[in-house]
């Protein structure tokens, strides 16, 4: 069994969790991606035990597939979650999907519901689950408190809590520098991108209209030619629009000689976890992944991400580099291939962005220049 061994920036946020639990009913709390968040969940559900007399937990995952990663990180910390093997245990690890069908026909009610990646925690999906148990203290932990949509967390939650900025944490050497190697504002692929019309329901990018545009053989030969110029035999990560979109880009790569394979939720999870093994293991050079690596994916020597979907989602944005940023043994730095002109919206991923703004009720998010000082609206 491991004991939990936090970094003094963890072991701080806990206390403030801890403090703010003494009048706040739920709290959100944001790290960015690779800082250790399961850990300081986990110390908030052992701390549960001094808390209340007869504790129960529920961890909430917006999917099914994060379940079991969750249960094995208790596991080993000697914590045992419930199971047909465990019934007794009164910690569950449970999809959003599974519990809206199945809350009511749980006999014991939780003292503290912890989300994960509680940037999905939308009010429809969400909000009767929770509102359900109003003596329960909450805990959200998210590394992107932010919707596309612009509206706040105020509903789910009464107070955020922040962590340090991305680029401190890589001043401190906790997460992995990187490089930046950005579409050209006036190449071909940036003015189809900025072409783009049609949203999907949630406001970001339709899909159809970016594979339309994007899933040409000129567009995946640019992508190919980026990464033999500037991360050739390097292990990476490869963001897709779509199924097809994936699986045209691992055939190009592949007829090249590079060693990629085209996953997503739709492949068999047995055949998913033999091929992100190989690639852990350095079998296969590239994965490319539609919406699947964007959280819950540890493999700290990713050495480049390459961004071959455009998204007006800045969530989206900073959990598909974030997958790049953890640090790994005899690792320099991340390279980060945007050919698809997020920069240009964004900014790198070291800006500091002013989360509290996203907090109020009224909505919207704001970014700090560079110098962190005066906020300045982003406009997309």
């Amino acid at each position: 069994m491991n004991q939990i061994q936090l970094y003094d920036y963890q072991l701080d946020m806990v206390q403030r969790i801890e403090e703010a639990f003494k009048s706040r009913q739920s709290v959100m709390v944001q790290m960015p991606t690779g800082t250790g968040k399961t850990h300081v969940l986990v110390s908030v559900v052992k701390n549960e035990e001094r808390r209340v007399k007869n504790p129960c937990v529920w961890i909430i995952t917006h999917r099914r597939e994060l379940v079991s990663q969750i249960e094995d990180t208790l596991v080993s910390f000697g914590i045992e979650p419930y199971s047909e093997a465990n019934k007794d245990s009164k910690i569950r690890v449970l999809s959003i999907q599974w519990l809206t069908r199945h809350y009511q026909e749980i006999e014991t009610s939780p003292s503290l519901i912890v989300i994960d990646e509680a940037h999905h925690t939308l009010a429809k999906t969400y909000a009767e689950v929770i509102n359900a148990y109003p003596k329960a203290k909450k805990l959200g932990v998210t590394a992107t408190p932010c919707r596309l949509n612009r509206n706040g967390f105020t509903d789910l939650f009464d107070e955020l809590l922040c962590s340090y900025t991305i680029a401190q944490f890589i001043k401190n050497g906790h997460l992995s520098d990187f490089d930046y190697v950005s579409l050209n504002p006036n190449s071909e692929d940036q003015k189809k991108i900025d072409g783009l019309e049609k949203r999907a329901t949630d406001g970001d990018y339709s899909i159809a209209e970016m594979q339309d545009v994007l899933d040409c053989k000129p567009s995946i030969q640019r992508l190919y030619r980026t990464v033999m110029e500037f991360v050739p035999k390097k292990k990476g990560i490869v963001y897709a629009i779509n199924i097809e979109h994936a699986e045209h880009i691992a055939e190009y790569y592949m007829e090249h000689g590079i060693e990629t394979v085209a996953i997503s939720a739709n492949t068999p999870l047995n055949e998913r976890r033999t091929n992100i093994e190989k690639f852990k293991d350095g079998q296969i050079q590239i994965l490319v992944n539609v919406d699947l690596f964007g959280e819950g994916f540890d493999c700290p020597d990713v050495e480049f991400v390459q961004l071959a979907r455009p998204t007006l989602s800045l969530a989206k944005y900073l959990q598909m580099v974030g997958r790049g940023l953890r640090v790994a043994k005899d690792k320099e730095c991340c390279t980060i291939l945007d050919n698809v002109g997020l920069y240009r919206l964004f900014g790198l991923p070291t800006a500091e962005w002013n989360w509290e703004a996203m907090f109020p009720r009224y909505g919207g998010w704001q970014r700090r220049d560079r110098r962190g000082k005066r906020p300045v609206a982003e406009k997309h």
